[in-house]
């Protein structure tokens, strides 16, 4: 009898990981710290504090980094999107906005209707040391994608995307009416 062949994934085209479990050493550092503390201090190594300080410490980070590696994780693939544990089918994906402008003066620029859009992802917003990306969805939708580094996975999924950054011109941008337009007909 023949065996099913195994259905391989396809390699991902842009992977980030939320976390690196490197933080986890930080509890046997700490202890290492305290131990040549305690040996500077004359009177002997009790090693009873530095092992709680090191169990406890590296327990507390490894929470954070698990948690990390599953929410803030990406990847994406020839067929899906993956931030943290919500998946988007690329098909889905209609337009890629373009990145927001770089402030040129002392005042914070007004942000692009984008990116108060909801982020991808079970977090309320994009994480921290992440960029968002626009992505208008099917039906309208607007979200955003977000990942560190942010224009590689722009280009992997304007790869992937054919014509989904229009010329910035060309970008409808969501404005609703009647906010910006005088009852004259001219722009405020």
């Amino acid at each position: 009898m023949s065996e099913p062949e195994p259905t391989a994934q396809p390699a991902p085209l842009f992977f980030e990981r939320g976390a690196s479990w490197y933080w986890v050493l930080f509890g046997p550092v700490a202890a290492g710290l305290l131990v040549l503390i305690q040996s500077s201090g004359g009177y002997g190594v009790q090693p009873l504090f530095p092992s709680v300080l090191a169990v406890m410490v590296s327990a507390m980070l490894a929470v954070q980094v698990k948690a990390a590696r599953i929410h803030t994780s990406v990847e994406l693939t020839p067929e899906v999107l993956r931030q943290g544990t919500e998946t988007l089918r690329i098909a889905e994906i209609v337009m890629i906005y373009p990145e927001p402008g770089r402030p040129t003066g002392w005042r914070k620029p007004d942000p692009e209707k984008w990116q108060e859009s909801r982020a991808l992802g079970e977090l309320s917003g994009v994480p921290r040391r992440r960029v968002g990306i626009g992505l208008r969805l099917n039906g309208r939708r607007t979200v955003q994608a977000w990942a560190r580094d942010h224009r590689r996975l722009r280009a992997a999924l304007a790869e992937l995307v054919p014509g989904a950054i229009p010329p910035p011109e060309l970008v409808e941008h969501d404005v609703e009416p009647g906010l910006d337009d005088r009852a004259d007909g001219s722009q405020l």
